[in-house]
């Protein structure tokens, strides 16, 4: 299992992270913020669980960003 952490207000729009993570990740048409697909809000964090499958797509979708506000672990 993999779990996705996104700090969604600090997203800068950049757009890598749905290159590299289609599967997880959607530009959002309303404020142009990245979303992701699944993922539950507390307090500002964004966390998905996904398969261990998409471990690597993630991972460097995280390293892609320039804001750095993605961490993925694998648990």
């Amino acid at each position: 299992m993999v779990i996705i952490t996104h700090q969604r207000e600090k997203c800068i729009g950049c757009n890598y992270c749905v290159e590299f993570a289609f599967d997880q990740w959607r530009m959002s048409k309303k404020d142009g913020k990245a979303t992701l697909i699944g993922a539950v809000n507390k307090k500002g964090f964004h966390t998905a669980r996904v398969q261990d499958e998409n471990l690597e797509a993630n991972e460097k979708a995280a390293q892609a960003c320039p804001v750095k506000i993605i961490q993925v672990k694998q648990v």
